[in-house]
Order: C-alpha cells, then sequence, then structure tokens
C-alpha cells in the first residue's frame, strides 16, 4: 500500500517519523511518500520536500510568502496525483494541509488528519470544512474528543505521541554533560522569524546569572551563523544542535517559546518560562482571532496557569529575569510545578499513540 504524508513542521517531522516506523512494522510492504524532514526519511520515507521551506509563521509572514506557498500547495497536488496514494495522512500543519485535503476529497483519495489542527482556539467554524473533507480524524488532545463530538463528528483519541518520544529519550544511554555549571536551556524555535523575535530578549537575562550555562538548542533548519550574531556576546551561552532531548535531560530551568516545546519541557519536568512574540500585525489579529484561555499546551491541557507565560508586550528582560529567578529560586513555586507536571502526564496515554494511529489507519486502508 502506498501511504502519502505532509507534515511542515519540526514537530510533524517527529510525531511522522514514529508513525512511519508504526506503518512498516504493521505494513511491511508500506511504500512511503512525505512532505517532512529529516526524521521521516530516517525512518523509512521518501522525502519530497524538507519542512525548512514550508515553515512561515504569523498572518504577516505567510502574506509576504503567499507566492511561495501557493506553488508548493500546486507541486503538491501535482505530486500526489502523479503517485496516487492508497491514503493521504496529514499532520498538522492547518493552513496548508486543509486545502489540500478538499482537492483530495474532489479526487476520490482517503484522508487521514493525525493531529487536529487547533480549531478549539480559532476558526472553530472551519469544523464543517474538515467534517467534509477528511474522512477519519486521529486525535492527541484528550479534550479534543468532546470538542468534535460537540460538533457531531466522531474522532479517535490515540494518546499524545510525544509521552514514547520523551519515554525514548529518557531510556537512551545519557550523553556527557554539556556543561559543568548547572543548566538554563533556551528553546526558542525552528523558524528564523520567530528567533529573530525571541531569541535576543530570552538571551538578555544570561547576564544575571553567571554561575549558569545558557544552552540554546539549535533548530536543524537554522544555520550556525545565523545564531552566532545573538550568542557571542555572552560568555555563558553556548548552542547544540540536534540534541533538544539530551539538553532538556540536563537542563535545571528553561525559557521555551510558545507550542510543542512547552510539552516536551513539561514531560521532561523542568521548570520553564513561556516565551512569545511575533511581528505587530500578526499579534494584533491574533488577539482579536484567539479564543483559548492559554496559548501553551501545557496550562490548556491542564486548564489552568501551570506555567508563567510571557506574550508580546510582557515579553521583556524585567519580567524574563523576575520569572526565572522564581523558578530556580522558590522552592514552593517549583514543587508545585513539578506536581502539576506529574498530573499532566496522567492525561496524556499510555505511551503507544503512534502505534494506535497507525493501526487506524492500516485498518482503514485494508478494509478491515
Amino acid at each position: 500500500m502506498k501511504y502519502y504524508i505532509i507534515a511542515g513542521e519540526a514537530s510533524g517531522d517527529l510525531h511522522g517519523s514514529n508513525l512511519i516506523l508504526q506503518l512498516k512494522k504493521q505494513d511491511p510492504s508500506s511504500d512511503i511518500r512525505c512532505w517532512g524532514g529529516d526524521l521521516m526519511q530516517k525512518a523509512g520515507a521518501t522525502v519530497v520536500k524538507h519542512y525548512r521551506d514550508l515553515a512561515f509563521m504569523g498572518f504577516a509572514e505567510v502574506i509576504m510568502n503567499l507566492r511561495t506557498i501557493l506553488k508548493n500547495l500546486d507541486y503538491c497536488k501535482q505530486d500526489i496525483a502523479a503517485w496516487q496514494p492508497d491514503v493521504l495522512i496529514l499532520i498538522d500543519y492547518p493552513g496548508f494541509n486543509l486545502r489540500i485535503a478538499e482537492w483530495a476529497k474532489q479526487q476520490g483519495i482517503r484522508t487521514v488528519y493525525y493531529i487536529s489542527p487547533q480549531v478549539w482556539a480559532w476558526k472553530e467554524g472551519r469544523v464543517k470544512k474538515i467534517r467534509e473533507v477528511v474522512d477519519k480524524m486521529l486525535v492527541i488532545l484528550p479534550f479534543e474528543q468532546d470538542f468534535y463530538k460537540k460538533w457531531d463528528f466522531e474522532v479517535t483519541y490515540v494518546g499524545h505521541p510525544l509521552i514514547e518520544a520523551v519515554k525514548a529519550a529518557q531510556q537512551a544511554p545519557p550523553l556527557p554533560p554539556f556543561s559543568d555549571k548547572p543548566i538554563i536551556a533556551l528553546l526558542p524555535g525552528s523558524r528564523k522569524q520567530e528567533v529573530l523575535k525571541k531569541l535576543p530578549v530570552m538571551l538578555s537575562v544570561a547576564k544575571y546569572f553567571p554561575e549558569y550555562q545558557f544552552i540554546v538548542a539549535q533548530a536543524p533548519s537554522l544555520d550556525d551563523s545565523f545564531l552566532r550574531q545573538f550568542t557571542d556576546a555572552y560568555p555563558n551561552v553556548s548552542t547544540v544542535k540536534n540534541q533538544t532531548y539530551p539538553l532538556l535531560l540536563q537542563a535545571t530551568a528553561a525559557l521555551v517559546t510558545s507550542g510543542t516545546a512547552t510539552l516536551e519541557t513539561a514531560l521532561f519536568g523542568v521548570p520553564e518560562v513561556v516565551c512569545y512574540k511575533g511581528s505587530p500585525v500578526s499579534y494584533f489579529f491574533a488577539r482579536r482571532l484567539i479564543k483559548v484561555k492559554y496559548i501553551s499546551l501545557v496550562n490548556l491541557i491542564m486548564d489552568k496557569l501551570v506555567v508563567k507565560e510571557l506574550i508580546q508586550h510582557d515579553l521583556t528582560e524585567e519580567n524574563l529575569l523576575k520569572e526565572l529567578t522564581l523558578i530556580l529560586k522558590d522552592t514552593a513555586r517549583h514543587q508545585q510545578m513539578k506536581a502539576d507536571y506529574a498530573t499532566l502526564w496522567t492525561l496524556l496515554g499510555d505511551g503507544t499513540a503512534s502505534e494506535k494511529a497507525a493501526g487506524e489507519i492500516v485498518k482503514m486502508v485494508h478494509g478491515k
């Protein structure tokens, strides 16, 4: 059977790679073609286009790169049509993937959406379109099943795939220490646009903590020279590449950009401050459209403020210094965060999300 997978971000590459491993296990004769990254390629798929060429963040950035996005959409449709897969698997990345799903429906191609778009956060009306064009939705957050039920759309909850990824990292042989000082991890994201906005502020607090080593987790999509322009001014700042999980295993605390990384950091048990800063135009629209109370997945899943969120104008050197000092020095705050993290683990399934998702897809493709 032929499986065509589309993932447009680093987190999608991770979850896509684990899904591919399970698809190959459950359907050994499977042929897999994808849009993704190095992890999906390593898992055994043929990568058509790398996610680093797809990642545009925010309203303003999307408008500026609209021509490239439209070209990518056309190329993707042509490639799918030429390859004729038995099923199309879409991983998150809704701006692109929902357009592909609509087109695939018209072509009679079966579609599975793995990792739902965050329609519960904004553009709730998109559920009607999803219901029309997606044959099967596999969700990873515990509250999503009830959300979709409200819209009369039966979806399957498989648990969160980060559980298995984090468990695997915790069981891997440990790496030598990155530093002889306690470590504060900086996770500024994988897109240049977001790193430009956030990393300078995140780094600005390093000078107040000379007894700590600040280590930036460098995404594979970012060049060494690009990060050095920010880090070279700080004697207690260094970078590691393709080693985010080993870094989190050694970290005492972390400053983390909003998104999947906030949940990864929590699952590793690392106290964190969540940092978000977008372009003024993007933030203007987002503030009016987004309906959820929090931007971090940790707080959304727990439905309370577990980790501090510094958003847009609140992301300043002064505020970041205050919050980092709190999670490093305030014992009660530290212990409460750790207790909340333990509860978070129990809400996210048993660590077999990829296996369950692959099982649902294989069953659908083989008509069982």
